[in-house]
This record gives structure tokens, sequence and C-alpha cells, in this order.
């Protein structure tokens, strides 16, 4: 499971990249910590599904495609 999070994580960072969003941004736009948006993107956490659409929605893309 440690991989699936390590995974998505990775994704994750790579979107926000693109979008050139920076983590403080999309901490504040999902109403999620800072420093918990740097251990999802670590994979450091198990995030919740309904934490993934509200992600995918600031990253402008559906949540599929931040899965692994």
């Amino acid at each position: 499971m440690k991989d699936l999070a390590i995974k998505l994580g990775i994704k994750i960072k790579e979107r926000r990249k693109i979008l050139k969003i920076s983590q403080d941004k999309l901490a504040l736009l999902t109403d999620i910590d800072r420093s918990y948006v740097g251990r999802i993107e670590r994979g450091e956490v198990n995030v919740t599904l309904e934490k993934v659409y509200q992600i995918a929605e600031i990253l402008e893309c559906n949540a599929k495609d931040l899965l692994p």
C-alpha cells in the first residue's frame, strides 16, 4: 500500500508543478494543512478519496488521473 501512496503523491506533485501552484496555495484552496500536503506528496499518509477529489478539482484534472 505504501507504494500506492508514493505514486499518488508523485502524480499530485507533478500536476501541481505543471500548474505552478505552490504547496501553500494548494493547501489553502483545499483546506488541508500545508504540512499534510507535503506528507501526501511524499507518500507518507493514506489520503481519503474525498481529499483526492478536492485536490483533483484544484489541479484541474480528474481524480482518476492522479491515481496510480
